[in-house]
C-alpha cells in the first residue's frame, strides 16, 4: 500500500505496474482531472493545498480501511498539490483485488473517504475572482 501527497506528476502506468501481481483478478483505478467549469463559472486554474501530516495520516487511514473491507491485495494513490489548469490530472487510485466488485467498490470508498475527510483543500480561480470550495 502507497500514499503519496505532493506536486509530482502522476505516474499513471508505474502506480498500476507495482501494484500488479499474478494473485489479481482486477485492477480498477480512478483519475481526477480539474474540469473548466463548477456551478456555471469558467474555471481558470484551481490551486490545491494541504496540512501534510494530518492529510498523510488520514489518507492512510482510508486505505488501511478500504484494504480490510474490500479484501485488497494492494493499493496505490497520488493526490497533487499546488497550481493546475483545466485537463491537469489532480489524483490517482489504482486498487487491485481477487474480484472486480471489490476493487470497484474499494476505489469508490477511497475517493469519497478523501473528498470528506482529508485535509486537502481546493481553491478555484475564475475570470471575475476566486473561492474555497468547501468539502461535501
Amino acid at each position: 500500500m502507497k500514499v503519496r501527497i505532493d506536486s509530482g506528476e502522476i505516474d499513471i502506468e508505474g502506480m498500476v505496474r507495482e501494484i500488479n501481481n499474478e494473485r489479481n483478478g482486477a485492477i480498477v483505478t480512478f483519475l481526477g482531472t480539474v474540469r473548466n467549469e463548477n456551478n456555471g463559472k469558467k474555471v481558470k486554474k484551481i490551486v490545491y493545498d494541504a496540512y501534510l501530516p494530518m492529510a498523510v495520516y488520514e489518507m492512510e487511514r482510508i486505505c488501511d480501511e478500504a484494504y480490510h473491507k474490500f479484501n485488497l491485495i494492494d493499493l496505490s494513490v497520488h493526490h497533487r498539490i499546488g497550481e493546475f489548469f483545466p485537463g491537469d490530472y489532480v489524483v490517482f487510485i489504482a486498487v487491485s483485488s481477487a474480484h472486480r466488485d471489490e476493487a470497484f467498490q474499494a476505489c469508490r470508498f477511497i475517493i469519497d473517504g478523501i473528498k470528506e475527510s482529508v485535509p486537502i483543500w481546493k481553491k478555484e480561480f475564475y475570470e471575475d475572482g476566486s473561492e474555497w470550495i468547501l468539502p461535501p
